[in-house]
């Protein structure tokens, strides 16, 4: 299997040691940058797998890389993970919104940050789910990684993607937020469970005014995903 390559992004010298030597010993690729603008062309050139992104640097903070990366075509479904001194559950939830797949808190073990990263890499299509699923004109192709709605392209992050794939092929059963953790996300990660509602509230704004209804809150439960009222 090939390595998988990992972009670290930080002011920091010695943290980005520190991570470099923690990932070529689990046996990634390891790349670095000191700054969002290096960062960028680095992602542009080389294509990482994975970003390792620090919330606070000079200039353009990572956050704002972040929600730049989100917004461009080439670099929307790229995993990002924040790393923040920033521990007050505001500014997760914040990074999140702005496209992160998780965030760590410093100071973080560089066990800590390796188990994070592979539970960020490992939310892939489920193996033998190939079959195209359509509901309302909402339709979702896991062969081309394609989401449409009466035929016409969605925008959809690839969290988000992966929540619309379970719920498509799980219609009409309630989950709970941790269900819908251990799913989605996979066990062992660390992840509040309030960061399902940030996606599914983002899942629905993706899917637009003709099927952000299918995503339906079930009071005291969590979500279900049904074409009945």
């Amino acid at each position: 299997m090939t390595a998988k390559t990992v972009l670290i992004v930080d002011d920091e010298a010695p943290i980005r040691e520190m991570i470099a030597v923690a990932l070529e010993m689990a046996d990634y690729r390891v790349l670095e940058a000191d700054n969002a603008l290096t960062a960028h062309a680095m992602i542009v050139d080389h294509q990482p797998d994975l970003l390792l992104l620090d919330w606070m640097m000079p200039g353009t903070s990572g956050i704002e890389l972040a929600r730049r990366l989100k917004r461009e075509t080439a670099t929307s479904e790229l995993p990002i993970i924040l790393l923040t001194a920033k521990g007050e559950e505001d500014n997760k939830i914040l990074g999140l919104e702005a496209g992160a797949d998780d965030y760590i808190t410093k100071p973080f073990s560089p066990r800590e940050l390796v188990a994070r990263l592979k539970a960020v890499l490992r939310r892939s299509t489920p193996k033998g789910v190939e079959d195209l699923v359509e509901i309302e004109g909402l339709q979702l192709d896991p062969v081309s990684h394609r989401v449409s709605a009466n035929g016409k392209s969605l925008e959809i992050g690839p969290t988000e993607y992966r929540l619309l794939q379970f719920f498509m092929t799980h219609q009409e059963r309630a989950y709970t937020r941790s269900q819908l953790l251990d799913q989605v996300w996979g066990g062992n990660v660390y992840v509040e469970e309030r960061t399902v509602d940030v996606h599914i509230r983002r899942l629905r704004k993706a899917l637009g005014d003709d099927h952000q209804h299918l995503v339906q809150t079930v009071r005291g439960t969590g979500y279900r995903f049904s074409n009945k009222v």
